[in-house]
């Protein structure tokens, strides 16, 4: 047994050798190898992958997440032992900035748990890449600045806002001349008309201070004054160690002329013209190149420049305003009023609010606009019934994202029993909003087709996170890195229990097809046909009406049954991956400390007071926009010539997963396609095992008649998605071919939707 340990200790060491020395993953997956069963083979690969955070730096922080997969060392004569695996297992840290990131993490891997990307925060900007500094940069420095500042993005600027900012300053130049009172502002505008028509290399100065300060450290960078310079000591401390380079040290360099003594700003009357006549005319300008370069996104520095220049620089003294041509700088940023080099950065879409992403922020004041017009305007006088449709849909985005960001900053500050409660109360709320209004819609307009649409939408969630999800991240992903693994064991778990879900979802529609009563209406044969066959019309299994009997006694027990043992399969796979099977995860949360200890505490952005009022709000908004959406679906169904299963597994089904989709693509492109893979899979066992039960409950106090009876296309399409899904997921390994098959089928069956006749009571 000694020798056994010591074989096995230096194997482990060898590969962990062999790891740092080539890129390589650390695992393979040689079916010629003489190592163990495929069962400790799929074991061991999910070590490799890790969440890298977005900017890889030396460790900040003292707090660490381990994950820590059980493996058994390839060896020829070795066992796949409990005992084995304990003693070979190596630990996988994850890297993360503070202790609250470090639970987020570790909720990532565990099942059952929504998996979040984003940061629930805040970062260091110290801290961050050069890329993401430039993104929340106040432009009020000068850089160095290499390449050509005639870029597509600054002739767009030029194309979009840069003209028409002109020709106001131009205007009011001429209306400031008029005034004569005013004409100091309107040299100003004149000056800032040709500065807005192209900003890009200048700099606006403030030329008043009394010092030109520059940097000993750098005697040849351009200084330039600013307001308010921060005042530093000209001497070096004493306390300063000798074999430590000395900082750089200010100093200050007198003006050869002083300026003339200047009358004070508010006791001019120039400055009432202009705070009358033409400064409300500019900043109607500036707020509307604001509003549209902000909901562009990618245009945000227009937006700072203008938030800069209607804020501070419009009022100032006009004769303290300087714009000068920007050389370049030798050795130190110099502050200014306002500089631009770009108006156009594609990086913006990483950009945050207080940790809401940008793309969030933005399509928060659609959920107004919803509220406002589906509510007021009830019989469509002013907006139609498809528009209303339209945005109560859009809607939903911003609202899920706030949702997710809610979950998973409570769970990150709470222990693992209140992350559980709070992932298995909201996780689901975005889909069952809609689903249970639709339900009570179709159940006050006496249509089935309202149910039939969930039905479909129900599908269609389980078609997108089986196939799209998944097949997406495997293309990105694949695109960037040649070939990714992932942890074949915890795959297993979701898959098996996605064969329980289906199998148990689908259970009453097969019954049905044994027992149920095969209809057929419009069967008609003409005069002496004896060749051709009957040709019938709307062919379909009917238990509500013509067999009740067989409904009540056989389907409805059997209905109820399952939505019982659903959830029960669903905790018996937590307690299996969270307990007594942790291994397969095996996620450690200690205090582990680094050689550099970061100096900044965990800021969370949300509260838990604050994420639960925000899960609270958002929760109320989406029932009101799901709503609204199934209010104002009837003209959609009605009047389109598109199928209504079409509809529902594409529009209602995928609008509110897409923040889950954006997640997985991100996971992907870390090389972290494990958590890719569990986005998926999460959402669509929680679907069979938790949504569809709370419908059949909701259904048993509440009849809305919801019965669990699919039709064939739902049947086959689930049940030959979940077999080809495992097939792939077997071998623990996928590239951008498997994720391009996974999404090719989900296109084909799409397009079986598409051409679908319209289901039964539509």
């Amino acid at each position: 047994m000694a020798h056994t340990k010591h074989t096995m200790s230096a194997d482990v060491e060898s590969r962990r050798r062999r790891s740092t020395e080539s890129s390589e993953p650390l695992w393979d997956h040689d079916p010629k190898g003489r190592r163990c069963s495929s069962q400790c083979d799929r074991l061991c690969v999910a070590g490799a992958y890790l969440e890298i955070p977005d900017s890889p730096s030396p460790c900040t922080s003292q707090y660490f997440g381990h994950y820590t997969p059980k493996c058994l060392s390839a060896h020829r004569h070795s066992r796949c032992t409990d005992d084995v695996w304990q003693e070979a297992s190596i630990r996988t840290t994850l890297r993360a900035e503070n202790e609250v990131e470090a639970h987020k993490l570790a909720n990532n891997y565990r099942f059952g748990f929504r998996k979040w990307k984003s940061h629930v925060t805040e970062r260091p900007i110290e801290d961050r890449s050069d890329v993401v500094k430039e993104l929340y940069s106040d432009l009020n420095y000068i850089k160095h600045h290499s390449g050509s500042l005639v870029t597509v993005g600054n002739v767009i600027y030029v194309l979009l806002f840069g003209w028409w900012i002109s020709l106001f300053y131009f205007l009011v130049s001429l209306l400031m001349f008029c005034t004569i009172a005013g004409i100091p502002y309107g040299k100003l505008c004149l000056q800032l008309s040709g500065y807005f028509l192209w900003p890009f290399g200048k700099a606006l100065q403030k030329s008043i201070s009394l010092v030109k300060k520059c940097c000993v450290k750098f005697p040849h960078c351009e200084a330039i004054p600013e307001v308010d310079e921060i005042k530093e000591s000209s001497e070096v401390k004493e306390s300063t160690p000798l074999l430590r380079s000395a900082p750089a040290v200010t100093t200050e360099i007198p003006l050869t002329t002083p300026p003339p003594k200047q009358t004070r700003y508010w006791c001019r009357p120039s400055t009432y013209v202009w705070l009358v006549l033409g400064y409300p005319l500019l900043a109607v300008v500036h707020f509307l190149a604001i509003f549209l370069s902000w909901i562009l996104v990618f245009t945000i520095p227009v937006s700072k420049m203008n938030v800069r220049t209607v804020s501070i620089i419009l009022l100032m003294p006009p004769e303290e305003v300087i714009i000068r041509t920007v050389k370049k700088p030798q050795g130190c940023e110099t502050r200014v009023l306002l500089c631009c080099y770009r108006a156009f950065n594609w990086y913006y879409y990483k950009f945050t609010v207080d940790g809401i992403n940008v793309f969030a922020v933005n399509l928060l004041p659609l959920v107004i606009i919803t509220l406002v017009i589906g509510y007021m305007d009830k019989d469509n006088y002013y907006v139609s019934s498809e528009v209303k449709f339209a945005t109560a849909v859009s809607s939903i985005i911003p609202l899920s994202y706030y949702i997710g960001m809610g979950i998973a900053s409570i769970s990150a500050q709470s222990n693992f029993a209140v992350g559980a409660v709070v992932n298995a109360t909201f996780g689901s709320i975005t889909e069952m909003a809609f689903y249970i209004t639709a339900l009570l819609q179709g159940h006050r307009a006496g249509n089935k087709c309202y149910a039939e649409i969930v039905k479909s939408a129900l599908t269609g969630t389980l078609l997108g996170c089986i196939l799209f999800i998944p097949g997406i991240c495997m293309i990105i992903g694949g695109c960037k890195h040649r070939e990714q693994r992932f942890n074949s064991r915890s795959a297993g778990v979701s898959s098996a229990l996605l064969f329980i879900s289906i199998g148990g979802v689908f259970a009453p529609t097969l019954f049905s097809k044994a027992y149920g009563n095969f209809i057929c209406e419009g069967c008609n044969n003409s005069p002496g046909n004896t060749t051709k066959p009957f040709l019938c019309n709307n062919c379909h299994y009917d238990l509500s009406e013509n067999n009740r009997p067989l409904f009540l006694s056989h389907i409805e027990p059997l209905v109820y049954t399952i939505s019982v043992l659903l959830p029960s399969a669903y905790l018996i796979g937590l307690i299996f991956t969270l307990k007594t099977h942790s291994h397969i995860y095996d996620i450690h949360i200690s205090d582990a400390h680094c050689h550099v200890v970061s100096d900044h505490g965990a800021v969370v952005h949300w509260s838990r007071a604050r994420a639960l009022v925000v899960l609270i709000l958002a929760t109320v908004l989406m029932a009101a926009c799901a709503d609204l959406s199934t209010e104002h679906i009837k003209p959609i169904i009605s009047n389109s010539s598109v199928s209504q299963y079409f509809i529902g597994v594409t529009v209602l089904a995928m609008v509110p997963e897409l923040p889950e989709i954006v997640n997985g693509i991100q996971f992907a492109l870390q090389n972290n396609i494990s958590l890719s893979l569990e986005v998926g899979s999460c959402i669509a066992v929680q679907v069979c095992m938790l949504q569809i039960p709370l419908l059949i409950l909701f259904n048993a106090f509440y009849d809305v008649g919801f019965v669990l009876i699919f039709s064939d296309l739902h049947l086959w399409a689930s049940i030959f998605s979940v077999i080809l899904v495992n097939y792939i997921f077997m071998d623990g390994k996928s590239d951008y071919f498997q994720g391009t098959a996974l999404v090719v089928v989900y296109l084909i069956l799409l397009a079986l939707y598409f051409f679908a006749p319209a289901p039964l009571g539509c």
